[in-house]
């Protein structure tokens, strides 16, 4: 098999951001985190992913001010927006700022795992 896939969780919550980790690395892919929109700035500049789960709702920059600033560095990794607000926005707002999809909270784990496999398989 090629190498493990790359998954960056952008996520504030430890409890949300363990159990994540521990479901993606039963899966076999690789993990980083990051806790803030600035962690996850810094993480992209020196790492290439193959799928971010990004939380909406992070201290120092929000999901969506740190998915377009990775649009406009002209990164194309898939994004996948992580939140309990997902009635507060439409998939057009997502769009707007280079997100490719949602998963709401709480998490479904096995949405999750379909989620992370349909973009790090390639099925784009």
């Amino acid at each position: 098999m090629a190498d493990k896939k790359k998954v960056l969780i952008a996520e504030d919550s430890s409890v949300i951001q363990t159990l994540t980790k521990k479901i993606l690395l039963i899966q076999n892919y690789d993990i980083d985190s990051a806790k803030n929109g600035k962690q996850v700035m810094d993480k992209v500049a020196k790492k290439d992913y193959d799928v971010i789960l990004m939380d909406i709702n992070m201290p120092q920059m929000d999901g969506m001010q740190c998915a377009k600033a990775i649009r406009d560095q002209g990164n194309q990794v898939p994004i996948v927006a992580i939140t309990g607000n997902a009635r507060n926005y439409t998939m057009e707002d997502f769009k707007s700022v280079g997100i490719n999809d949602f998963l709401p909270k709480p998490l479904d784990f096995d949405a999750l795992v379909e989620t992370v496999k349909k973009y790090t398989l390639g099925n784009k």
